[in-house]
């Protein structure tokens, strides 16, 4: 493929490690970050030590503080910016973007203002040409294994194939596998409700419990995004593949998921305020728990895990306490829908 003018909105972990992805494809890529000092060091050291230490960035890799010269000229724009602040970037942004540029989302997570989607979110910032063409990449993917080239595959989604095309294009490498799928609203909720998840498992780490308990709350937990995704306008098949089953796996199971992380220290007994001020990146499940509940809630879909992770990042509600208000539910069928 010809090299591509390509911006990456956020120098996080993911951002990082998707502009590093660019970068090594062949692509012109400018990095947005928010701080100076980590846009100095990238373009002085080649390395982002704040949020993916150890780590060399590729050449044809630079970073800039200012937003309009980062999205300027590109054909193909990344925004990485967690979910809480992408539409408020984005919006600074949008009058220098392209008529003709794809924007691709990479946040997983709602907006707990308004329980919108990104794509919802952009949808109101963007031309209606442009939002037609707005993409969601999603999948199994830690930043640090996907910046070390381990093999890893995702999906770009998005109501134009053409444009799911022309993202796949612009990733695919012989590290970096991706597929395409038109369900946006599917991959964008399995992308943000399996944090949720992942904060569950995480706790039944901290608790102590082990392989059953982790395996019940991931089925369990696919039953549950499964069902608010369908009643969202989702398909079920979605939550089946990379951007459902898969991301939940890799996010409940692996010691680099920072949901997980905090999990793992509410159960041991940590102050989710201790917890999250010690953190740099951002685990988007503590603030996506709440827009579940409420989605749920909205469309009439029930989702016991959500609701105790939920009662015990805003309730109090003790983890223990949690557990066995889901153990001790009234019996029933297996039910998947």
């Amino acid at each position: 493929m010809m090299s591509t003018p390509v911006a990456v909105v956020g120098a996080g972990s993911w951002g990082t490690a998707l502009a590093s992805v660019l970068a090594r494809n062949g692509h012109d890529v400018v990095l947005w970050a928010l701080e100076p000092d980590v846009a100095r060091e990238i373009n002085e050291s080649r390395v982002n030590g704040t949020y993916l230490p150890g780590i060399t960035l590729p050449e044809g890799l630079r970073a800039t503080t200012d937003l309009a010269d980062t999205v300027g000229p590109a054909r193909v724009v990344v925004s990485v910016v967690p979910s809480q602040f992408a539409g408020s970037v984005i919006e600074q942004a949008v009058t220098a973007l392209r008529s003709d540029a794809i924007l691709v989302s990479a946040s997983k997570g709602i907006e707990l203002s308004t329980l919108r989607r990104m794509d919802q979110v952009m949808e109101e910032i963007l031309t209606p040409a442009q939002a037609h063409r707005f993409s969601v990449l999603s999948g199994p993917s830690f930043a640090a294994e996907v910046a070390r080239q381990a093999p890893t595959a995702v999906v770009a989604a998005s109501a134009e194939h053409e444009a799911a095309e022309r993202v796949q294009a612009l990733f695919q490498n012989p590290t970096f596998r991706v597929y395409t799928n038109p369900d946006v609203v599917g991959v964008e909720l399995g992308g943000a409700l399996k944090n949720v998840i992942a904060l569950a498992a995480g706790v039944a780490a901290g608790l102590g419990f082990g392989h059953n308990t982790l395996a019940a709350l991931i089925t369990r937990g696919l039953a549950e995004i499964t069902r608010l995704g369908v009643a969202m306008g989702a398909r079920r098949e979605t939550f089946s593949g990379l951007a459902g089953m898969g991301d939940l796996v890799l996010t409940c199971t692996g010691d680099l998921s920072r949901n997980r992380t905090v999990g793992v220290r509410l159960g041991q007994g940590e102050a989710l305020e201790d917890i999250l001020g010690e953190m740099r990146s951002v685990a988007e499940g503590v603030k996506t728990a709440e827009a579940v509940v409420a989605l749920a809630d909205r469309h009439g879909v029930e989702m016991p895990i959500a609701t105790e992770v939920h009662a015990m990042l805003t309730a109090g509600r003790r983890p223990r306490e949690a557990l066995e208000n889901l153990m001790s539910r009234d019996p029933k069928p297996e039910e998947w829908s």
